[in-house]
Order: structure tokens, then sequence, then C-alpha cells
């Protein structure tokens, strides 16, 4: 410990206490000890650092007394700020650093200015890439095997972060930074994400002390359902044009430069999280209409592949001798056996990527621009990755007008259909996703896509890293094996901080990355890689990485796959496939026939790694875990009350009405001259529902994914008074005890629905097939006025608040429970998976 100048006895020890075993980087006092200037850093071990004991002396009477502050913790001497930005859905081969066609400026300069990183690995899956982001540990260690809206009761996969992994943006900030996040927060439980909370598993519970963005996977871009902290910002008021892209970057900005006038000398931490590019896709006119006029993709996604993978090349992000795995004629059809039609709308499709693509990236160079104007830049450490896994496929071979239809089983929507909204493609009106051709050639020079664990097209992504202040070998490349969980221990090595080893009286576990800060010095850019063992699962597919070798299963299901049965042995019951990854570079080659000890070995040493990170047990399901029960604050209930209005209610927390019968009754008040507005709605312009008064008439309307809406109405205006108003709904199907049986027939089944008034039938409606799976997610459920997007733009415009006096709202469901008879006929039986034809044949188009 380096020698401090002690004003007495007792001040020499409070500072010995304070800085025990901490690193000689952060044993630091400024200031008079004792005064209100002083400062000290801390060891960091326990956090928050315990209280010093007071260091004054206490008399009788002041005068004789002798004040004390203890020291205000900063971090240890030139800790950098740190910008960490993460992008959504977004494969190898969309950026032009690494190769892509679509540009990014943004990137490009800070690769020029700092380093190139192609051998960076996600999970394969959103939110859990993001929660090993910011907790160090794998995803199963943090409670996200899968994402929160399919999380089940194990530990790996409950989607709770356990408060013995403490995120970097809590150390950072009991270390004296200003912590932050913006855009996107996808770990939230879906369950825990209402104003009941708890708050703890918020980003401002999890020590990012400022939090701006959406809550969940997707967020529509125009019209978001947004938070301030834990406090949702409506009304929602966006100027004509306003997009999140920019107006995350605009609050990103304010909020740096208000810390920054209020104390300069602070470091920033900025998790920073756009919804770009993931589903759906909304850049605004201006950068279409750029994109459009370079004509990239007229010759197809094909050809696309090609240069981009000439253009990786060329750049040398991937090796000379690098080859392409054939295109899977048999699971996407090649460009030119395409009809006109086909391409003309998939060229449609895949520009309005692209310039979210480019639009995001300009949008994180104003936020970079602000640093440098603040005179930040030189020490700012920047990590820019490249998505959060490989870009999606979830929009099909066909694409989607809008991705709820994929979450509900309907995956190829047809052509002449999709036409109908070929105009407004990308704008308010759509929830779009393009056609999987696109996303596979995105991911070159690698194959397959998100959720494919097993294939580096899912798990394979690019990164720069920028910070002047240390890093010397401008536009170097970096080729060691980085996987997601290196980022925190990397930022602390950096920062001169040590990992805590208890938090709030928890003792932590183990931070599981490796750091990898050797690579920012220019003697170590051939340097092995410290990163040796790294597992990989996503939903019964899985990989095992060794020094080189990776141990993968042949994909056996394509992302928009996700109705059918699920492998019920994903452990054992694989095709194994093998490859050395020194030599191989885009796994091309595989060589498990020639090395089946190493297999055999490999996947040993698989389930070694399934036992220590909580990955066990393994699931290969996928939608039937979204509608699989969990501890939400409606669970266990059949009945719910309201007496009045509320907004804001996430899905994840309200009343789930789909495959069940169900009853919502309305007592209300009509004043003199009538009445209209919104009773209840869940969901929105691509899937929901609605029970109005319009013109004082009565309506229940169900919005099946924007295809086809079905509407029960009164046949003449309300009077004056008190009525009772009902939507009493029987349901026919299983329901979700099928699921049990790895059996989705009983879901999405028919059923009958009849408005009543005053306790009079006044219509009824047979629907011959009902949502399964979800609603709209980034909408909510509403009581008294209609947040955000409407279930039928035809009927209102939002808010359109109920002018009527709500006195009572009543839900009652009853959901199937199965017989003996029919769990015995269930047993052993093979489900069919829903393809989602009976809605594909209605010929909708924009409304």
């Amino acid at each position: 410990m380096r020698k401090i100048r002690c004003l007495s006895n007792v001040l020499c020890l409070l500072v010995s206490a304070l800085l025990v075993a901490a690193p000689a980087t952060a044993q630091q006092v400024t200031g008079t000890l004792g005064s209100p200037d002083a400062t000290t850093s801390i060891s960091g071990k326990q956090l928050p650092a315990p209280d010093p004991k007071f260091g004054g002396v206490i008399k009788n009477d002041a005068l004789q007394s002798k004040a004390w502050w203890a020291p205000r913790i900063v971090p240890p001497k030139g800790a950098p700020n740190v910008l960490l930005i993460i992008t959504d859905d977004a494969g190898f081969g969309v950026p032009s650093t690494f190769g892509g066609v679509i540009p990014t400026p943004t990137m490009d300069r800070l690769a020029s200015e700092g380093l190139r990183y192609n051998r960076v690995f996600s999970t394969a899956l959103c939110s859990p890439t993001r929660a090993a982001l910011i907790t160090g540990r794998n995803h199963h260690s943090a409670g996200f095997g899968v994402i929160s809206e399919q999380s089940t009761g194990f530990p790996g996969y409950n989607s709770i972060i356990g408060k013995d992994k403490a995120t970097i943006g809590r150390i950072l900030l009991d270390n004296g930074y200003s912590t932050s996040w913006f855009g996107k927060d996808h770990n939230t439980p879906a369950f825990a994400a209402s104003q009941v909370g708890p708050f703890d598993q918020w980003p401002t519970g999890m020590g990012f002390e400022y939090f701006y963005g959406f809550v969940g996977g997707d967020a529509n871009q125009w019209q978001p359902n947004l938070f301030r902290n834990t406090t949702q910002i409506y009304p929602f008021e966006g100027k004509p044009g306003w997009n999140l892209i920019t107006g995350m970057a605009d609050e990103a900005i304010d909020w740096m430069t208000r810390i920054h006038q209020t104390d300069p000398s602070k470091p920033i931490f900025i998790k920073y999280a756009p919804g770009a590019t993931h589903a759906p896709h909304h850049p605004t006119k201006e950068w279409v209409e750029k994109i459009r006029a370079m004509h990239l993709f007229d010759d197809g996604y094909n050809k696309l592949r090609e240069t981009i993978f000439e253009n990786q090349k060329k750049l040398g992000v991937v090796p000379k001798d690098a080859r392409l795995t054939p295109w899977p004629n048999e699971v996407l059809k090649p460009w030119d056996q395409l009809s006109a039609e086909e391409k003309k709308l998939f060229v449609r499709q895949v520009e309005i990527f692209a310039a979210y693509a480019a639009y995001n990236d300009h949008e994180i160079g104003r936020v970079i621009k602000s640093f440098e104007d603040l005179g930040k830049l030189d020490n700012t450490l920047i990590i820019y990755i490249n998505g959060d896994n490989g870009t999606s496929a979830e929009g099909g071979p066909l694409g989607t007008p809008n991705e709820v239809a994929f979450f509900n089983g309907v995956s190829e929507l047809p052509v002449d259909v999709q036409m109908k909204w070929y105009d407004v493609w990308g704008t308010e009106l759509t929830y779009n996703h393009m056609s999987a051709g696109w996303s596979w050639a995105f991911d070159t020079p690698f194959d397959w896509f998100k959720q494919n664990a097993s294939r580096l097209g899912g798990i394979n992504q690019n990164m720069v890293v920028s910070w002047p202040a240390r890093i010397k070998d401008k536009g170097g490349l970096r080729e060691q094996f980085v996987h997601v969980i290196d980022v925190m221990p990397t930022i602390l090595e950096a920062a001169g901080i040590h990992a805590p080893e208890v938090v709030d009286g928890i003792k932590q576990a183990p931070i599981e990355g490796t750091s990898f800060a050797y690579t920012f010095d220019a003697k170590n850019a051939k340097a092995a890689s410290k990163h040796k063992t790294q597992y990989f699962e996503m939903m019964g597919q899985w990989a095992l990485y060794e020094d080189g070798w990776l141990l993968s299963t042949k994909v056996n299901r394509a992302p928009w796959q996700a109705f059918g049965v699920a492998n019920t042995d994903p452990l054992n019951n694989q095709i194994f496939q093998l490859y050395d990854l020194n030599k191989d570079f885009s796994q091309s080659d595989d060589i498990a026939a020639q090395h089946p000890q190493k297999v055999k070995e490999l996947r040993a040493k698989f389930l070694a790694e399934a036992k220590k990170y909580q990955v066990l047990p393994l699931d290969a399901s996928v939608a039937a875990r979204v509608v699989a029960p969990r501890p939400n604050i409606t669970a266990g209930r059949s009945e719910f009350v309201y007496t009045r209005p509320m907004v804001g209610l996430p899905q994840g927390d309200s009343p789930f009405l789909l495959n069940a019968s169900y009853t919502i009754t309305a007592d209300i008040d009509v004043p003199q001259g009538g009445a209209e507005g919104m009773i209840l709605t869940s969901g929105g312009r691509f899937a929901g529902y609605g029970f109005y008064l319009l013109k004082g008439k009565p309506v229940f309307l169900w919005n099946l994914i924007d295809l086809k809406r079905v509407k029960w109405e009164g046949p003449e205006a309300l009077t004056p008074g008190k009525h009772t108003l009902e939507f009493d709904f029987k349901y026919e199907g299983l329901g979700l005890g099928t699921l049990a049986f790895n059996n989705m027939s009983g879901l999405g089944r028919p059923g009958t629905g009849t408005l009543k008034v005053d306790g009079k039938d006044v219509q009824t409606i047979k629907m011959e097939r009902t949502l399964p799976m979800i609603l709209q997610w980034d909408e909510s459920f509403d009581i008294g006025s209609d947040t955000l997007t409407g279930v039928n733009d035809a009927d209102y415009k939002p808010p359109f608040p109920l002018t009527a006096k709500l006195n009572k709202l009543t839900i009652k469901i009853d959901r199937p429970a199965l017989s003996p008879e029919e769990v015995k006929k269930l047993e052993g039986a093979q489900a069919e998976a829903l393809d989602g034809k009976p809605l594909t044949h209605v010929q909708p188009g924009p409304q």
C-alpha cells in the first residue's frame, strides 16, 4: 500500500480499512481526509462499501468538537467512461465493417481507430445473450436459458438473475460511476413487469441509475411502450415522424450531458441497446430512400451472399481459404426460382431492413460524437457488438407484414396477401419481417440463424472496440475467441475495479467470463485465446467449443418451425458434427466420421458443462413454453375485478384469455347525450381484443393478427342510465392441459362468443380459429382508454377514452381441464403442429 499522509492515527486506520486488499490502481485518496472534498477508491470486495467510522472529535459542544466527512467514493484514477453498444438480431455479414453492403460508417470509423474482432460469440437468442453480457456469467447461470416469455420453473430457465450475480451496472455504480441503460430491456421477467413490481429485476434495481426504453423483446419504433426508470411514459405523444431510434439517442445525449455538466470528473457507463434490427423493421422514410437509391439487393440473396463473402476476404476479416457452405435449396428457394412478384416483395422487405440498420448506426454515431463534443472520447472505452445473435429468420421463407403472426403459427403468409402491405412496409401499419433468404445471406460466411445455437450463423457475431487513450494498434484485427460473458471482466479490468466477493451481504458466484483486455496491446495481436472452453445451448440444439474444436448437433428445426413435436431426448437423440475451426473458419467441413473419439470426448465435456452451469434439464420445446404457466400475478386466479380506469398492465401480468372460456361484464352509467370509448382492450393493431362503445353501441372485437377481425355489435346506441354489458365466450379446445403431452392440438381451437346487453343476447358468432399463443407483446392491458395502437383503426383512434362512468368490470376465466378419458387418449399420441392455414385464406389489407 502506498503511503498516505494522515491527520491522525484514527484517519490512517480508516483509510487502511477502506483500501484493504485493493489493487494498486485502486488505492487512491484525494483531498484532505475528513473534509467535504475528500475522495477515495475502494477495494470493491464488499458492495456497498461499509460505512467508515466517524473520524472527527465529539465533545459536549460544537466549538470544542471537530467535524468529519466520510470520503466520497470514486473509481480508480484514469478509469474510462464506458459505452457498451449491442444491436439486435444482426449477423456477421450485416455491417460494412465486416464486408456487408449496408453502410455502417460509425462502426467503420471505430474500427479504423480501434480493433476489429471476428470471433465474438453470443448465445443464439436475445435476452440470454444480454443476461450473460451484463453479469459475466453464462446465460443458464443467470437464469436465462431462454427468453422470459418461455421461462420454466428450473434455475437455468426461470428468467431471474440471482442476487449472487451482481451486474456490471451495480459494480460500477458502487465504485463511483454514473450508470444508465437505454433501449431494450429484455431481462425483466415478463411476470414482474407491472407496476406491482418487484422492481429488483428492472434496470434500476440491477444497478443502472437511469433507464429509458422498453421492457420486452421487441417494440413498435413509431409508437413504443416506453418507460423512464419504472414509470410508463403515458400518454405517449411522439411528434410527426418521431422514431425511437432517434428518440433514445436524444435521451442518451441529454443524460450524459447533464451528468457531465453536473460533475465533469465523474465517469459514466451507458448500456446502449437499440431495438434495431429486431422486427418490426421501422426506419424513417429518409433512410429508406437512401438505401433504395443504392440498388443493393436487386440481384437477390444468393448474389448478395457471394458479394459479402468476397468483401470479407478483401477486408481480411475472414481467411482467404474460408469456404461457403451450399445454399439450402431444401429450406430456402434460390433467387432464380422466385416469381417476379416474390422478388419485388422480397427486395422491398430487405431494403427496409437495411435502412433500419444504417439508420441505427447513424444514431449511434451521434451518441459517440457527443462524447467527443464533451472532450471525453479519448478516455472512453467503446464496445460495439454487432448483434445479440445471428440474423433472425422468424419471418419465415416468405417474410411477413406482422411478426405476431409467426408467434401464432402463421409462418408462411402467401405473397399475394402480403403485397397488400407493399406500399406501407416498414411504416406504423406493419410489424414487418423479411424473408429468411436475406437472413441466411446476412450471416455470411456462416449458415443458419438466430435460435440455432449449434451453427455459427446463430452465435458468431463481430465487434469493434475503441479506446484512444489505450489502444494504439489502430485498425487491428483480433481473432481470439471471445464470448459475451467476457465483456464484464474486460470492463472491470479496464477500470481497475475488482469483481466483488459480497454484494448486499450475499456471497457472489464466480465470474465465468475471461477478460480480453490483453488483446488491446499490439504485442498480443496473435496471442492464444485465454477463453478455452464454451458450451452453447438453445431449445435443445447445442454445441461445445474447446480450443478450436467445435462439436455441434445437426440443425433439426428451422426457427420458423416452432409448433412441432419437440425432441424428447435432446441430449442424445442428435446427429453430431465436428469441426476444426482453426482450419475451417466457416464451419463447412464436418469431420466427425474421422474423429469418433473426439466426438465422444466432447459430448462428455458438454454434459459436464451442462451440469456445472444449470443447463439441465434440456428442453427442445419452443412454442409450448410460451403458454406454459408461470408465477405471474394472475397465477391461480379465475376472477378479476376493476372499479376504475387504469392503463399499462403488460401482457405477462394481465388476465390471459387465450385457450379458455371467459365472461367479461361491464357495469356502466351512460350520461345524457350518450357515450363512447374503450372499456377494455389488450393488444393492438397487430393482434388483440377490444370491448368498447362506438357511437353509443356496444362492440366486442377480436383482431386476429391483422388478417381478420371478428366483430360483435349491439343493434342500437345505449340510452342514458345504468347498463350491464357482457361478452361470453365458450371455448371448444382442450387448452393448456395438452401441453403436458407435448401436444399443441388443444390450442387455438374454435369458440363461440355472445354479446349481451342488460341480460339480453344481441349477437352470437362462432370463431373457427382463435389465437393460440400471444397477443401483441409490446401493447398493454388497458381499462378506460387505449394506449398506443388500436385493435381496429376503422372504428376509432387511441386513446379513445370512455365517456361513460365505469362502475365495475369483471373478468371470469374458465380454463378447460382434461378428463381421464382425454388423458388416456393423449398419452403416447403424436401431436400435429399448427399450420395457420385457417387464417391465411383471408384477403385483407391495411385498415
